[in-house]
């Protein structure tokens, strides 16, 4: 007997176990047949992260090599990123990854179910990829200070290595990262799963922490600049944009999605 297997384009990603049926009068005999993966379908026109343009497809979802543009506004600096998505055993991390997660241990059929929705699995990734804040995540930030007992930000070149090593840690944040290597390995975990995904970087970033769309410095009577502002001018930044739909938010804000992995203050 031969059959066919067709998931509908909104099916929750992940792994599945497949066991075959059968009744017979009173007596029921079940078989195990095997597991399966399913992800996410950018060919799919049904499916949410679905992208028309075969080159674009090849380029942020395939393309397991990137560059990442840093440095400030007058040098900018490109530097190669190994993407690796389809290396051996990186899919089964990316999954764990899923269910490591504050969203899982809180209430995991809850998260479960909206594994489907590629706005949410980009939220839970997103936190994921950072562990300041204590949910088991890939990378430890570190800004400033010395760096000798552990990595140095600018000598990853890839997130493989980063990837394999959490795991071998038993899944402890590997020390350090910084915005473009957060950015780098979300890239990765998220073109695994099947959202097509890029890198963006942003020259004399301002960073806006009390959201009213200004840069607040502050002086004294004398002109001596006065520490008290939270918000900061970066040389530059660098996040993620995924591709999908938004039914939520309707059509015209479909396509390019904003993600942001470098922890720097807790949103919802």
């Amino acid at each position: 007997m031969n059959f066919t297997i067709s998931s509908p384009a909104n099916a929750v990603i992940g792994r599945y176990n497949l066991i075959l049926q059968v009744t017979s009068g009173n007596k029921i005999f079940s078989r195990f047949l095997g597991q399966f993966v399913l992800l996410f379908n950018p060919w799919c026109p049904d499916d949410d992260v679905y992208m028309a343009n075969e080159n674009e497809r090849e380029e942020y979802v395939l393309n397991e090599n990137g560059i990442i543009f840093v440095g400030n506004a007058k040098y900018i600096e490109a530097r190669g990123w190994y993407y690796g998505q389809f290396q051996d055993h990186l899919l089964n991390i990316c999954l764990t990854m899923l269910d490591l997660s504050l969203y899982y241990r809180q209430d995991p059929a809850i998260d479960v179910s909206r594994r489907g929705d590629p706005k949410y699995v980009g939220r839970v990734i997103s936190s994921m990829i950072n562990g300041n804040d204590n949910d088991n995540g890939v990378l430890l930030g570190k800004w400033q200070g010395s760096f000798h007992s552990h990595e140095n930000p600018s000598r990853w070149d890839g997130s493989v290595v980063i990837l394999q090593k959490w795991r071998q840690d038993n899944y402890k944040p590997v020390q350090y990262g910084q915005c473009w290597v957060f950015a780098g390995v979300m890239c990765t975990v998220l073109r695994c799963l099947g959202i097509p995904t890029r890198l963006v970087s942003n020259f004399n970033s301002a960073h806006d922490v009390d959201r009213n769309l200004s840069i607040d410095k502050y002086y004294d009577s004398s002109g001596k600049s006065l520490n008290i502002s939270k918000d900061s001018t970066w040389d530059y930044h660098v996040w993620n944009e995924s591709w999908f739909i938004r039914p939520d938010l309707g059509t015209s804000y479909n396509g390019w999605q904003v993600l942001d992995a470098t922890p720097q203050e807790q949103s919802k």
